[in-house]
């Protein structure tokens, strides 16, 4: 029926599904795919599936939670290792592009499917989104004041996504080092001359 065990761990089972429903919700969106869709696509039964997740809406949930945390995991990581703040703002590109390219369609469901979902499906990105600033202002090292600070980090972490969704969207080859390297020189020839205006 598939290429997945049929007897997993429940827990194995669960990441397991979530991973297909990634693919599948990335490929046809969350309108146009069924429970029966992600349940062939894993090749188990429709009850199987609904005994690890009640409804379409749970499971889709559970995926955009899972990206957001995949994504933020990987840009915490790699801020952390950096010496400097110029080295925290290209390491933190680097790991959001190198997302983009190996978790392409983590990438479609957070910024390009949650896009056309209901208000209530925003929430994880929101979160998402809102953590990746928090972590970019950290990185302002400047005379201004929080919400100066806090709005500057929104429209690097809004600059970063809209890269990557040109990219996505157009079929782009995208080379992580060098977009994360264009994106880094735009983003801290700002930072570095920021000023309480």
């Amino acid at each position: 029926m598939g290429l997945y065990p049929t007897r997993m761990a429940r827990n194995d089972r669960r990441q397991q599904l979530l991973e297909v429903a990634e693919t599948v919700f990335s490929a046809d969106g969350y309108h146009a795919t069924s429970m029966n869709d992600v349940a062939t696509a894993a090749g188990i039964t429709k009850p199987v599936l609904y005994r690890h997740f009640p409804s379409k809406r749970e499971l889709y949930l559970a995926v955009l939670d899972d990206c957001c945390a995949r994504l933020l995991n990987e840009i915490v990581k790699a801020t952390a290792e950096a010496a400097t703040p110029q080295e925290q703002v290209s390491r933190g590109f680097l790991a959001y592009f190198t997302f983009v390219v190996e978790h392409q369609s983590a990438f479609t469901v957070l910024f390009t499917d949650a896009a056309g979902v209901d208000v209530e499906l925003h929430e994880p990105v929101r979160v998402l989104k809102a953590s990746m600033a928090t972590t970019i202002a950290t990185l302002i090292h400047a005379d201004i004041d929080d919400a100066h600070r806090r709005l500057l980090s929104v429209g690097i972490v809004a600059m970063a996504e809209g890269m990557g969704q040109v990219c996505v969207a157009e079929g782009l080859v995208i080379d992580p080092e060098r977009l994360a390297q264009q994106a880094a020189e735009l983003a801290w020839a700002g930072l570095r001359n920021v000023k309480q205006v």
